[in-house]
Formats: C-alpha cells, structure tokens, sequence
C-alpha cells in the first residue's frame, strides 16, 4: 500500500512537471512568433541623399576616408528596418556605426547590414535562371513586334532558353523580366533592424570607413633669375573613387603616416595645369594626435570619380639655397680600376621657417619648380618628392643634375696595413663650365671606423660614414680635390 502510493504521488509530481513545462514552451513560441510576424510584416524605411542634413568627410593620404552623414528622418515607434541608401560602394562594412544625434537613448541597433549585390545585365539574368520570361522581337516576315515566352536554362557567355520544348540560344528578342529580384539593389545601401522609442523626426548620423578616396598635396615652385628666391603655391588634389558622391561636404585632410592592417594601394596625382593664388588661406592646421589635419573653411562638393584641386598655400620671396652636389658610393671603397665619372647633382634648400614666410607643417607631396626664361615664359625645371615636413625644418629638393659642372673619381693608392685595416688615396677632379664659380658639395660614404691621414681640402665629418668637402671651383676652372684615408673594418 505504501509503495502504492508512492508511485501514484510521483505521477502527479510528473505531470504537474509536465504541465508547466509545456506552459513556459507555448509562452516562447507565442513570443518569438510575435517577434517573427512582427518583423516579417515591417514595411522597409528607406533614405536617400535628398534626406541629408549634413555630411563630413576626413580624408587620410592613405586611400581612405571617414564619413559622418546625417539625416533627418520620420521612424515609426516600434521596430522598423531601415535602407540607409546612397553610401560609399568602397565601404568598410565592419567600421559602420548609427546613433540618433536627437534623442542617443531612444534607438537601438538590433541587426545590421550591408546590401551590395547591385543590378547589372549578367546578374539579373543569373537569378532568372530556371525561371520564365519573354523575349521581344520583331517578326521578319509580319515586321511586328512579338512576344514569346521561354525558359533561361543558363547564362555564361550567350544565354540559353527553352522555347516550345527545344534548346536555342543567340535569340535576337529583347528580354522582358517581370520584376528585379528582392535581394537585389540598384545602389550600395545600409540595412538596419532598428528599435526606436522617439515619436518624432530625428536625426541620424551614421558613421563610416570607405576606400579609394585619396589625397596628396602638390607644391609649385617658381625661381627666380638669380635662383635665390621663390615662391610657392601649394595644392591639394583629391581623388573619389568610393562610390558616392559628398554634396556641400566639411572636408578635413589628416597628413601623416597611420597604420593599416592591409596592403596600401599606390597613389598617383596628374601635374596640375597651372598656377592659381587664393585671397585668403583656405585651410586651417592643427595637430591630431601625431599627425597634423587641415580643416577646409567652407564646404565643397566632392563627386564621385572626380580629382579635385585646392588651393593651401601661397608663399612668396622665400630665401633659397642653390647646392651643386657630389655623392659617392660605397663600392669605391675597394680596389678600382679605371676612372669613374659623375655626375653633379642640382639642389634646392628651403628652411620651413615663418621668417621666410613659411613655417607651416607641409604634408608630403610633389614639388615641381619652375623658372621664367629670357622671354619671361615659365619653363619646368624639375620636380622631387618631399616627405612630411614640420615647422623650422629643411626642404631639399633635387633638380637634376649640372651640365657644365662634371667631376672624375680616381683612385691613386690602395694597401692593407692589417688584416682589418685599410689606406686609400682618391684625386676627384671638378671641372666647371660654367660662367660664375661654384661651390660644390662633395660626400664621401667612407665605410668602417675610418680617419682622413691628409687631405687638399679642409673636411668635416657629418655622420658616422660621410666626410663631406666643400670645394670652391672657379668659372671655366678645374679643381682636384685629394685625400688619403684609413679604414678599419
């Protein structure tokens, strides 16, 4: 009877068990049923730029770009999804951000993502494959316009279709689909899965990376007669490839070298047509972090495929150092045979400095220098690359190299002392044509600890491994410059 019972009391226990689970699984289905009906129902809210408020753009010489572009929107309470159209096909999917700028509490990301897969002729045939439409086409014999119906059985280089039963391809009907396929879009768009509580029109701001949007500055540089001052204007050239375009945009360009975690692309920036000077500097300069960022003051519009120049900086009577110089190479620094010849190269030195009305970071760019002839028409002269340059720090730009100025290397002597230590003895002779005298830099890249046991000119050492000679040569003159040296290495 006990044992009775028991079993009887376990069976009430198990169904009340029962019973409640089964409770707790109908509350979940009827809620997560809710939740599908209600998001499966939504009607799509979609934006385009005819919402935009505002945009911003800072732009990175590293091919790339972050956008900041707001909208103002009417977003039903509730759960809705929205298509945030118009953006960036070069987007970075993963750097997306969206906040209200109205009411931040009030909207909630539930789900996001990037709709890409945009209509082209062979996409939208791939998704018709196995499917029915027609083909318009004009019958030769009647000369009307007809239709037939077919199936597209494939689409690689011709379609193929069945039409009553038999395979054809090469048909000369216009096609005629019913509709464009849901999962594709006719732009790149953000899709979001939105949570809001806010009743009325907000603004949103969604925050994004994009690729293949660029810039570079470009200097030009104009000598004049005497090569002893200049004056500089300086571009910035943009180029959008991203996909969109950036109406009436706050632009701010970051100069510096940041770091990715990708493979850089490199950057090409067609020579400017000419030469333009701007009433009032356009940028402002301030440092950001271990970079500097020039905010353009007043907003552009930057289309898609377009390159885009700027005017940044307009110097003029700007001090300027002319340098003829002579650089050795490593490898004279063993036996040699006959002699060698060199060519002298052609400089240019400018101090970033405000008392030479400079002294502004330069980002890194092209330089091109012009001079006027005897004509008084400019003539391009050469053109160098400079790095990112700070204030009160020096700009060398090479030319090219001197016609009338020419230099021979000899060696005159060469013995081992030890056996790690070596004596050479070199005679560079530099001859000028010119019709004024020079002074022409000579270095030398001495390898090993090394000491100068005499030499024809005085010399001073630069760097560990240069010895550097200034050598006057007079108009139409040739000057030999001698020195032996010991070496340990």
């Amino acid at each position: 009877m006990h044992s009775e019972i028991m079993v009887s009391g376990g069976f009430v226990q198990a169904k009340i068990t029962v019973f409640i689970l089964a409770l707790v699984l109908s509350v979940c289905f009827f809620c997560c049923f809710g939740y599908a009906e209600e998001t499966s129902s939504l009607q799509v809210l979609s934006t385009t730029l005819n919402d935009q408020v505002d945009v911003a753009v800072t732009i990175y010489n590293a091919n790339i770009g972050l956008v900041k572009d707001r909208r103002r929107l009417a977003i039903r309470k509730g759960i809705e999804e929205l298509k945030f159209m118009d953006v960036a096909s070069s987007i970075i999917p993963t750097s997306v951000q969206i906040k209200s700028i109205t009411s931040a509490n009030d909207l909630s990301v539930l789900e996001q993502n990037y709709e890409y897969d945009l209509i082209n002729t062979k996409k939208l045939l791939d998704k018709y494959v196995g499917k029915e439409l027609k083909l318009y086409y004009k019958n030769p014999y009647t000369e009307r316009e007809e239709t037939t119906s077919a199936m597209l059985l494939a689409n690689n280089d011709v379609p193929i279709y069945k039409i009553g039963g038999e395979i054809t391809f090469g048909h000369p009907g216009r096609i005629i689909l019913p509709e464009i396929p849901a999962d594709m879009v006719s732009r790149p768009s953000l899709v979001w899965l939105l949570k809001n509580s806010y009743a009325d029109a907000q603004v949103i701001e969604a925050t994004y990376l994009t690729e293949n949007i660029n810039w570079k500055a470009d200097y030009v540089i104009t000598l004049n007669d005497k090569d002893t001052r200049a004056d500089i204007s300086g571009w910035v050239s943009i180029e959008n490839n991203s996909g969109t375009a950036y109406k009436n945009a706050k632009v701010k360009l970051v100069a510096g070298d940041i770091n990715r975690v990708k493979e850089g692309n490199e950057y090409v920036v067609p020579m400017m047509a000419g030469r333009a000077k701007a009433e009032a500097p356009q940028f402002k300069e301030e440092t950001f972090f271990e970079y500097h960022m020039y905010t353009l003051q007043r907003p552009t519009t930057i289309k898609d495929r377009q390159t885009k120049q700027i005017s940044f900086l307009n110097a003029s009577d700007i001090p300027v150092e002319k340098r003829f110089i002579c650089r050795g190479e490593r490898y004279y620094y063993t036996q040699m045979g006959d002699p060698v010849k060199q060519k002298v190269g052609v400089y240019i030195e400018i101090e970033n400095r405000k008392e030479n009305n400079l002294g502004m970071p330069l980002p890194k760019g092209i330089a091109r220098t012009t001079k006027r002839d005897n004509e008084g028409g400019l003539q391009f002269i050469g053109e160098d690359s400079i790095d990112h340059t700070p204030a009160n720090e020096k700009i060398r730009i090479k030319l090219g190299d001197a016609f009338d100025v020419v230099t021979t290397r000899k060696q005159t002597d060469w013995k081992k002392v030890a056996y790690d230590t070596y004596e050479a003895a070199y005679e560079i002779s530099i001859r000028n044509h010119k019709p004024e005298d020079v002074t022409v830099k000579v270095l030398e890249p001495v390898p090993g600890e090394w000491t100068i046991l005499s030499s024809s000119h005085e010399y001073s050492k630069t760097e560990a491994f240069y010895a550097e000679f200034n050598v006057l040569v007079p108009k139409d003159n040739e000057v030999k410059l001698g020195y032996r040296v010991r070496m340990r290495y």
